[in-house]
């Protein structure tokens, strides 16, 4: 048999050497696929998908024209149809009709191509489960897409769709149905046909209103509406008896909806929205919720009946209206992160503020005049002959029944042993080291890493953050305030849940690079250090980002792209030596400062 056989072209300049013509899917990976089940040409450069590939259980493989003996694990005539076939991250313009030639695919992802338009025959794989169409440019669906009865998750996030046909109710084994970042005006009322799905993604869109059909969604548990246009909440959503997680952030709700028959919904994030009041009737039936996200709101006070909420463990009031607190709310027996940020309260001082949530309970409770019922009025411990005079008692009713350890205000060098072993494997969730003398991180800080969502490091001498802080990964707020940071390691890029960061009152010279990679942040307060610049570009890649703190800082130019910034609705720069934008200009408030950065951005 000719050694050049197969289409080798000979080079003249090396000899006999052979110059393989280059296929666009290697045989050898067509040939694993047969085997396997599973072929996978994602970010290949593709343009096109070869014949082959859909022709792959169909044709007879070129070995098998060959006069070759085959081994076991060569043996062609024993493949397996192909289940799975990955092509993201390709320059695919167009699937063809040739997808029909491939019926017993399970797995189908195409995303992230620039696909504008679906075979009908895609309509013939019926055993299909999964389909990823995210990240294309489709404007439409053909109907024979709701013809794949099997399938149980449909990913068409980040395309161009401006509406969704009625024939998407058909799809009811549909478990998982991402929409989020596309043109959608409306929902068609058939969604509400999808009784078995768990997770509808809705967010990024041009909602206005939610379809009433949406009651029928009897199984679902996470509905995300953050960032559309919504005004109004149809009473209707109470009947989603299996709701756990509702998103309405960002949009244009004044009114708090009621969730009568809500009763197993835990996470309530209503930031960023038009609000102004919360009533008892609001709140009542709401007693497994865990989560009361209403941050970047207009909310002046709250009911004394919310204590009625007794699973609330994180309650977000930043950036209101609110001027005093019931101090009913020291008696919540599970809150652990209270944050009241960026409101004008009167009846509380400021440096409370700073010592935490743990420290602004107690002393919410101080302030009713009776215990609650059942209670005793609190005593003080009794100082035994081995306590010193800096040290209280480890207080170990608070870290099983508030989930909080607290070991602050003792002017310690080092937390003691004794403060981890009281933990003694309860779920902390909240641990306050501020207002000591620590110059590390307390190397025991680690074995909280499965619960911990809360740290409070601030009042510390702390010159720098090792990278080990990147294993508390429950982390959701991080207080380091007042030490002696120049700058933060990279690894905290790990801490992916990460919400508010404080940084005030340290040496930070340069705005951490970290920081911009952390695409949870919703805070960021990093005033009264030596920060000379921010860059806006990366910065507008913090989509969740509300507030950011830069006072009293060195920064000599306000770059214009920050006003592409529009998450954003607190934006604080006074305290900077820049001379533009003027102090006029952000005396207007952070949506006129912003669009005074956009007329300045060159053009």
């Amino acid at each position: 048999m000719s050694r050049f056989k197969g289409g080798g072209k000979i080079d003249p300049r090396a000899g006999v050497k052979t110059v393989e013509k280059k296929e666009p899917v290697p045989r050898g990976l067509l040939n694993a696929a047969r085997k396997s089940g599973q072929l996978n040409l994602s970010g290949r450069g593709l343009t096109e998908v070869p014949q082959s590939v859909w022709r792959l259980n169909l044709d007879t493989p070129e070995e098998a024209q060959q006069n070759l003996a085959f081994g076991g694990s060569d043996r062609w005539w024993e493949q397996t149809d192909l289940t799975k076939l990955l092509l993201s991250s390709n320059k695919l313009e167009a699937l063809s009709e040739d997808v029909r030639l491939l019926p017993a695919l399970v797995v189908l992802d195409v995303h992230d191509n620039q696909i504008n338009t679906l075979p009908k025959s895609i309509g013939e794989l019926e055993n299909l489960q999964k389909l990823n169409l995210s990240h294309n440019k489709l404007q439409e669906l053909p109907e024979e897409l709701w013809h794949l009865k099997n399938l149980r998750s449909l990913q068409l996030q980040q395309n161009l769709l401006q509406e969704l046909p009625d024939g998407v109710g058909q799809l009811t084994n549909l478990d998982d149905l991402d929409l989020s970042n596309n043109e959608l005006t409306t929902l068609p009322d058939s969604v509400g046909e999808l009784t078995n799905l768990v997770k509808l993604n809705l967010s990024y869109n041009k909602l206005k209103t939610l379809p009433l059909g949406i009651s029928g969604l009897q199984s679902l548990k996470l509905l995300d509406c953050t960032r559309n246009q919504l005004e109004t909440v149809p009473p209707v959503l109470a009947n989603m008896v299996s709701l756990e997680q509702l998103y309405l952030r960002h949009n244009k709700l004044r009114i708090l909806p009621e969730f009568p028959s809500c009763q197993v919904l835990k996470e309530l994030h209503l930031g960023n929205n038009q609000i102004e009041v919360v009533e008892a009737e609001h709140l009542s039936h709401l007693s497994a919720l865990s989560i009361l996200e209403l941050r970047d709101n207009k909310v002046k006070s709250l009911p004394d009946d919310i204590t009625l909420l007794k699973g609330l463990e994180r309650l977000d009031l930043a950036n209101n209206d609110i001027s005093s607190l019931p101090y009913a709310l020291g008696n919540m027996p599970k809150l652990k992160m209270l944050t009241l940020d960026g409101n004008p309260l009167r009846t509380i001082r400021r440096d409370l503020l700073t010592k935490g949530t743990n420290e602004l309970l107690k002393y919410l409770r101080s302030r009713i005049q009776e215990p609650p019922p059942g209670e005793d009025a609190p005593k003080d411990e009794p100082k035994t002959a081995m306590t010193l005079p800096s040290q209280a008692k480890i207080n170990v009713h608070a870290i099983r029944t508030l989930k909080t350890l607290n070991y602050s205000e003792k002017q310690e060098a080092s937390i003691p042993d004794e403060a981890f072993d009281a933990v003694d494997g309860s779920p902390v969730t909240s641990a306050n080291f501020s207002r000591n003398q620590l110059t590390e991180l307390p190397p025991r800080i680690v074995e909280l890493k499965d619960t911990l969502s809360d740290i409070n490091l601030g009042f510390n001498k702390l010159t720098s953050i090792p990278p080990d802080l990147a294993v508390l990964k429950q982390l959701v707020q991080i207080d380091l305030r007042n030490n002696i940071l120049t700058s933060l390691p990279l690894e905290l890029e790990a801490l992916t849940k990460v919400q508010t960061i404080i940084l005030s009152f340290n040496r930070f010279k340069v705005f951490p690079d970290v920081l911009y990679r952390l695409f949870s942040l919703e805070t960021i307060l990093i005033c009264n250090n030596q920060v000379g610049s921010i860059d806006a570009t990366k910065l507008k890649g913090l989509g969740r980002l509300s507030t950011l703190d830069l006072q009293n800082n060195d920064i000599m130019h306000v770059p214009p792209e920050l006003g592409n910034c529009t998450s954003l609705r607190t934006l604080m720069l006074e305290g900077n030596p820049f001379r533009n934008p003027r102090a006029a200009i952000m005396a207007k408030g952070t949506d006129a400062l912003l669009e005074y950065l956009r007329s300045r951005i060159p053009t």
